[in-house]
C-alpha cells in the first residue's frame, strides 16, 4: 500500500485543528458525565490554561465520573453562536463577557459601564459581593447558571491603525469594532464614533482589511490574538472593566448530582481566582512587550471622556435601563457615577 506523504500530512493537520483541547486521565471506565466547554480565548490565554488545570482536577476528584472537553479559540463558532449552543444544550459550559451576555440578560453588562471603575480594589468586592449576586440572579432567570467567581478579562484599551486617540474628540467619526452589545454601541455613539458590532472571531480580519480603523480590548487579548500586527497606536483609556462569567446550561447543571456539582464549582472558582492573579501579573509586563512589537502607547485624561459621556446623557440613559436597585449597587462599590 502506497501512502501519499503530502496527503497524510494534510489529513493529520486537519484532524489536529478539528480536535478539541481535551485533558484526559487514563481510566478503564467511561465517564458518567461527558460535557463540552467552549470559549473564545486563544490557547495561550490564562483563561484556557487555568480552565485546563481545573478540568484535570475535576476528573481526578470525581474519580473519572466527570469529563469536560474544552474547545478554545472559537472552535465552535462566534460568541453569539456559542451562546445559542449553550442555551440549547449543545454545549454545557461557556465563558462569556457579561457585556455580550447582556443581549440575553440586560443586567449582565452593568460591570462594563464606561469609566466607572478606578481599580480592582473596587471591582472584585463588587463582583464577588452584592452586585455579582444581583447579576447571577438575573442570569438564572434565563435558564443559565453562573459560577460565583467571575474570571478576569481586564481593563479595556483603545487601539487604532490611523491615529492616536488622546481625547474624546479623536473618536468623532472613528470606525471602531465593538462586540455585539448594546452598551458598547451606545457608549461609542455618545463619543460620536462609528461603532461596528463584530464578533471576536472576525476582529483580526476586520482590522487587516480596514473594515474598521480600531478596536478595544484588554492587553492580554491584544497580545494573545496578535492584534498588534494590525494596529499602530494604543491609548491607555481603561474605559471599561470586563470579565467572563463561567456559565452552565441550567438543565444540564441540575442533572449532575450535588456532590459532583460541588467538586466542579470548587475547582472552577479556584481556577478563576488564579486566573485573576495571572491577568494582573501579565498586565504589569505587557506594555513593554507590546511596545517592543511596535505598538505606540499614550496616556489619556479619563475625566474628559467621562465628561463627554455625562454631557451626552449616557449615564442617565443606562441608569434608567438597569433600574435604581442595580445602579445603587454599582455606585455602592464604584462610587458616584454621573
Amino acid at each position: 500500500m502506497t501512502i501519499n506523504r503530502r496527503k497524510l500530512m494534510t489529513t493529520t493537520a486537519a484532524v489536529a485543528v478539528a480536535a478539541p483541547f481535551v485533558l484526559r486521565v487514563t481510566r478503564a471506565n467511561a465517564a458518567e458525565f461527558t460535557m463540552k466547554f467552549a470559549n473564545n480565548s486563544p490557547v495561550t490565554h490564562p483563561l484556557v490554561i487555568r480552565a485546563g488545570e481545573a478540568i484535570e482536577k475535576i476528573k481526578k476528584e470525581t474519580d473519572g465520573k466527570v469529563e469536560i472537553q474544552m474547545f478554545p479559540n472559537n472552535q465552535l463558532g462566534s460568541d453569539t453562536d456559542m451562546l445559542s449552543q449553550l442555551r440549547s444544550g449543545a454545549i454545557e459550559f461557556f465563558t462569556l463577557s457579561g457585556l455580550i451576555l447582556s443581549t440575553l440578560v440586560p443586567a449582565a453588562s452593568i460591570n462594563g459601564v464606561g469609566f466607572a471603575w478606578s481599580g480592582y480594589d473596587k471591582v472584585w468586592p463588587a463582583m464577588d459581593g452584592e452586585l455579582g449576586t444581583h447579576v447571577r440572579a438575573q442570569i438564572a432567570k434565563a435558564g443559565l447558571v453562573a459560577q460565583e467567581q467571575m474570571w478576569d478579562n481586564g481593563y479595556r484599551q483603545m487601539t487604532s491603525s490611523t491615529k492616536p486617540i488622546t481625547g474624546p474628540d479623536d473618536l468623532k467619526g472613528f470606525k471602531i469594532r465593538v462586540p455585539p452589545s448594546p452598551l458598547w454601541t451606545s457608549m461609542f455613539k455618545a463619543f460620536d464614533a462609528s461603532p461596528a458590532s463584530i464578533n471576536f472571531s472576525e476582529v483580526y480580519s476586520a482590522l487587516q482589511t480596514k473594515v474598521v480603523e480600531g478596536q478595544e480590548n484588554p492587553l492580554a487579548i491584544i497580545n494573545t490574538a496578535k492584534l498588534y500586527e494590525v494596529q499602530k497606536f494604543l491609548s491607555k483609556t481603561n474605559h471599561m472593566w470586563d470579565g467572563f462569567w463561567f456559565l452552565a446550561n441550567g438543565k444540564a447543571w441540575n442533572g449532575i448530582p450535588e456532590n459532583l456539582r460541588t467538586i466542579i464549582s470548587k475547582n472552577l472558582n479556584e481556577a478563576g481566582r488564579k486566573q485573576r492573579e495571572d491577568i494582573f501579573a501579565l498586565n504589569a509586563t505587557l506594555e513593554k512587550e507590546l511596545a517592543g512589537k511596535g505598538l505606540a502607547f499614550n496616556d489619556v485624561n479619563q475625566a474628559a471622556f467621562r465628561d463627554k459621556l455625562s454631557a451626552a446623557g449616557f449615564y442617565k440613559e443606562w441608569k434608567g435601563k438597569y433600574g435604581d436597585e442595580a445602579w445603587a449597587l454599582l455606585e455602592k462599590y464604584a462610587g458616584k457615577i454621573s
